[in-house]
């Protein structure tokens, strides 16, 4: 996917004049089985120090049922980096792909303009909202301690950890994107009736939610807003939310747009390169048959672009997708009968402005 990929987000950054350079590193499952290397210190370096954005292909191979290398790499680059927000943007791009049977609408193709706000339960009937997930605490960390291992008393202990400066950082993230991009309303999600540690996200989501007046806030239990997202996700604008919770729950909202294989995600911290991921995962069955999506691909690209400050490329991406899905050039999994590459390269022609039909 990321072959198929590259020519159009590189294609769609030329419309801002925005060059990409394309720089290859290889630590990929075979990297790792041939050498037991995952990401050494010299490529952690230079990806700290010597790029501008870090573009992710699909992690996981059978081969490595530990996950390890996986786990190495993509939680290694969250964690050391310190990339604490974790950006999934939900929008529905056409009414075939929701599931839910309740009526919506396609949400309106984004401008380069912050959009204009919306009243908090305004008659709304697009899927338009983003998670923002705290990617560096919670049960991610993997402290915790193992007693008894493989006997009828084993017991696992799992340590979920959330420290003030931390949380109140992705708070105030979802807070200062929702007014930039004239958001109404921000929902802020936890356990706490369950977990007192929450209480923490409750306390300070008041504190720091005074500072934009202007903004509805609102707070629902995971389990809850698990079961607002399929009873009526058009209701919402911006979701923040911890680590387990977000990860759980962005995969819920993919699949109320069409599934995982449009499913962007973009890994920030605010002045420092970012991490760009398709986060469908691999699908080792499916490896050289030519039928994996490329479009989460392609709109994780949109997500890098506008860091990079290629907001018209960005949109070309993202209108390029929808308009493929609206002429039914779309892999299996979207019902279509095209290949990973005529997919890509049919929206690549859009984005370069070539007619296509």
């Amino acid at each position: 996917m990321v072959d198929a990929a590259a020519p159009v987000i590189a294609a769609a950054a030329a419309r801002d004049g925005v060059t990409i350079a394309w720089e290859r590193l290889p630590y990929g499952a075979d990297h790792f089985l041939a050498t037991g290397e995952t990401l050494p210190e010299e490529a952690f370096a230079h990806l700290h120090d010597g790029v501008d954005a870090i573009f992710v292909g699909a992690l996981g191979d059978p081969r490595v049922p530990g996950n390890e290398h996986a786990r190495d790499i993509l939680l290694g680059l969250r964690f050391r980096l310190d990339l604490y927000v974790n950006f999934r943007p939900v929008r529905l791009l056409h009414e075939s792909l929701c599931p839910l049977r309740l009526p919506v609408t396609a949400a309106p193709a984004a401008s380069a303009a912050p959009a204009h706000a919306r009243a908090a339960g305004a008659a709304d009937r697009t899927i338009d909202f983003v998670i923002f997930r705290e990617n560096t605490e919670g049960v991610y960390l993997g402290r915790g301690r193992s007693k008894a291992v493989g006997t009828p008393e084993e017991e696992q202990i799992a340590e979920e950890v959330h420290t003030a400066p931390r949380v109140s950082r992705i708070l105030r993230a979802a807070f200062e994107w929702a007014r930039a991009h004239g958001k109404g309303l921000v929902t802020m999600s936890d356990k706490a009736n369950a977990v007192p540690a929450h209480r923490l996200w409750q306390r300070l989501f008041g504190e720091i939610g005074e500072e934009f007046p202007e903004l509805t806030r609102e707070h629902r239990y995971v389990d809850a807003l698990a079961m607002e997202l399929v009873r009526d996700p058009t209701r919402f604008q911006v979701i923040v939310t911890g680590n387990l919770f977000g990860d759980i729950l962005s995969d819920l909202a993919a699949q109320l747009v069409g599934g995982l294989g449009l499913a962007a995600s973009a890994n920030l911290h605010p002045g420092r390169p970012g991490l760009f991921e398709p986060v469908h995962g691999s699908a080792p069955s499916l490896a050289g048959k030519g039928v994996a999506n490329p479009m989460a691909a392609l709109l994780t690209g949109a997500l890098m672009l506008d860091q990079l400050g290629a907001p018209l490329g960005a949109r070309a991406l993202e209108t390029g997708v929808a308009a493929a899905i609206a002429a039914e050039i779309t892999t299996p999994d979207l019902g279509g009968t095209a290949s990973t590459g005529e997919v890509a390269e049919w929206i690549g022609r859009r984005v370069e402005g070539v007619e296509v039909g």
